[in-house]
């Protein structure tokens, strides 16, 4: 889970503002425009205060137990690759959604967020909150130290512009100005450090709705049709721990941590973020990064697929213990990977032909041989969200017998090259996907398709390529994963509000009533055993319209670090994605590096000296139907 409350899949344009823009290699000063001058004070607005409502009840947790390690030290670089230099360092707009976006955003703190073990709510930039009468408003008193980076304070002004800032034109942001504008009514200030956030509906769970960021008025002051090229490279101040200090383009951005940083002796912040710098190199060939890693040029490498695990981790780093493997079990929401099958395409508009299809793909046979049997088979689309997921659905498994009684069902017979046919049509499909390392697996369930009388023809576009046409409806089978919240939603990828178009998430074109009446029920209901109830009937009803057959999950990190690199004795948390995760409030920042111990393990590596191996399996956090 990310810091920022809201994110989302914005359309993907194309600027070339990094190609014809002077911008220069480094940052410079946050107080000063791209053209070196003093940025100009904000003028003086008419601000007025509103009074603050009686009987308000405020909240705070200081009560939950830390997540973080007495044994931590600062100091020492954490050095990670990037296969690719970001486009932009704006977080909104053009260009601006690629993956280095999350390492600026999680240095941008909010007002609350959620304990990564209790899932409890926990300050931020915010020291307490209340809730509102009518269910769509929350209070907030904002911490007085909170500092920009840049120094200025954090005030209620701030959460102010940005609904300002989020509604604007000028930045390019469509899916941003559609929903600061139809979700979030207002924000009202009582005094500089007292806020309220107004929802424009009553929603369940309005905590992680309304826990904001704030944005910083002085430094993007005065906004207009300039800013995508006026701050395509621009470091924005932030409230987190770390700062970009240094880049070059199409080469490194290094990351520096705040000596003096307001928030450093708080009690969910104490003992983390330890590294004084993270450097990213681009490193575009992974291959290359792992001969990086292990010649100690950078600190961690992920061994999540197979091969690395198995394979390639069988050298002399490993085997003399300089370099350390972990493999720790998490208990979160799980990505919903799997097929997507388009209904708007005729050989899927008969629903026999849809589940013959879910029990023509031996997912069993490439999880066993392909995957070495690491991963996990995934039951559902809505899998690991506690309450509201029902475990007692399976998936469809490999049956050549029912796949035959279904295909004979619907009046289909075999042809003369075994395929299923009627009336002059094959039981033939194309599955597009995106990535080679997923090519073995589709290699698999081809051949096993085969022996159940389907053809599957393979597509493997470029990643974008791919995205686009599966927006744009154009695919037959869909190889992807959406990721996920911390509840269900269900309206964007199966209401019939958004089948039959494009650029929505609906890319199976599920178009079913009943379903509809209960997605539209949940999202109405305020009440959490009655979201629950809906909840597992939905996914009931999607099981049973059998428009997405579910492949695997990976319920854990696995990942390989040098022996300087140090973690507590408790290794992550529940919630932990990657338990080297540099700036995440909630989830990062955990580790520590031991600096002198660097140079001591290069040395005596290549002295030849020999230490003992460390491999760790952690499954304190693993869930238990995994057992």
């Amino acid at each position: 889970m990310k810091n920022q409350w809201i994110s989302s899949l914005a359309g993907v344009l194309v600027c070339l503002v990094m190609i014809f823009t002077g911008c220069g290699d480094n940052p410079g000063d946050p107080g000063l425009n791209k053209k070196g001058q003093e940025k100009k004070e904000v003028p003086p607005l008419e601000r007025k205060f509103e009074p603050l409502p009686e009987n308000i009840h405020w909240l705070t947790n200081h009560e939950d137990p830390i997540f973080s390690s007495a044994d931590a030290k600062k100091g020492g670089t954490l050095r990670m690759a990037l296969t690719s230099f970001p486009m932009t360092f704006r977080t909104v707009g053009p260009d601006s959604n690629g993956g280095f976006r999350s390492a600026i955003l999680d240095n941008q703190l909010s007002l609350i967020n959620i304990h990564p073990n209790t899932l409890n709510i926990l300050p931020e930039l915010a020291t307490h909150w209340a809730f509102g009468e009518d269910k769509k408003t929350m209070f907030f008193k904002l911490d007085p130290e909170a500092k920009w980076s840049d120094g200025r304070p954090v005030t209620a002004w701030d959460y102010v512009y940005t609904l300002t800032f989020m509604r604007s034109e000028h930045i390019i942001a469509p899916w941003y100005n559609d929903y600061y504008s139809r979700e979030i009514e207002k924000v009202m200030v009582y005094d500089d450090y007292t806020i309220g956030v107004k929802s424009t509906k009553a929603v369940p769970d309005l905590h992680l709705k309304l826990g904001i960021g704030p944005v910083p008025e002085h430094f993007f002051h005065p906004l207009d049709k300039g800013f995508v090229q006026n701050y395509n490279w621009a470091v924005v101040p932030n409230t987190g721990a770390y700062q970009i200090s240094e880049y070059k383009k199409g080469r490194f951005i290094r990351f520096r941590r705040k000596e003096n940083w307001w928030a450093r002796e708080k009690k969910y912040f104490k003992n983390r973020f330890n590294a004084d710098a993270v450097q990213y190199t681009v490193i575009r060939d992974t291959n290359l990064q792992w001969e990086y890693f292990k010649k100690g040029r950078l600190d961690t490498f992920g061994l999540t697929l197979p091969k690395y695990w198995h394979d390639k981790s069988r050298t002399r780093v490993f085997r003399d213990g300089f370099v350390h493997r972990i493999w720790f079990f998490n208990d979160l929401q799980r990505p919903s990977y799997g097929m997507w099958l388009n209904l708007d395409k005729e050989i899927f508009k008969d629903i026999r032909l849809r589940r013959a299809f879910a029990h023509a793909m031996n997912i069993e046979k490439v999880i066993s041989k392909v995957l070495r049997g690491d991963y996990f088979r995934l039951a559902q689309a809505f899998y690991g969200y506690g309450r509201y997921t029902d475990y007692s659905i399976q998936p469809r498994k490999y049956d050549i017998g029912k796949v035959k009684s279904l295909m004979e069902e619907a009046g289909w017979k075999r042809g003369k090259d075994g395929i299923w046919e009627s009336q002059g049509r094959r039981f033939s499909v194309t599955v597009t996907y995106g990535y080679d390392d997923h090519m073995p697996r589709l290699a698999v369930l081809k051949e096993e398709a085969l022996k159940a009388g389907i053809e599957i023809e393979l597509e493997k576009l470029d990643p974008s390529a791919m995205f686009k046409k599966f927006l744009e409806k154009k695919h037959d089978v869909a190889w992807m994963a959406w990721s996920t919240n911390l509840r269900p939603s269900y309206w964007q990828g199966w209401h019939s509000d958004n089948a039959h178009k494009p650029q929505t998430n609906n890319i199976t074109n599920t178009d079913d009533p009943e379903l509809d009446a209960l997605i539209d029920q949940y999202r109405a209901s305020l009440d959490s055993e009655e979201r629950i109830r809906l909840s597992k009937a939905i996914q009931n009803k999607i099981h049973d319209i059998c428009a997405y057959v579910p492949t695997y999950m990976i319920p854990y990190v696995r990942i390989a670090y040098w022996k300087w690199m140090k973690l507590p004795a408790f290794h992550g948390t529940r919630m932990s994605e990657s338990l080297f995760d540099p700036f995440s409030s909630t989830l990062g920042g955990l580790f520590w590096i031991d600096d002198s111990l660097r140079k001591k393990s290069m040395e005596e590596y290549k002295q030849g000296i020999h230490l003992e191996p460390v491999t760790i399996i952690d499954t304190q956090f693993k869930p238990g139907d995994l057992n």
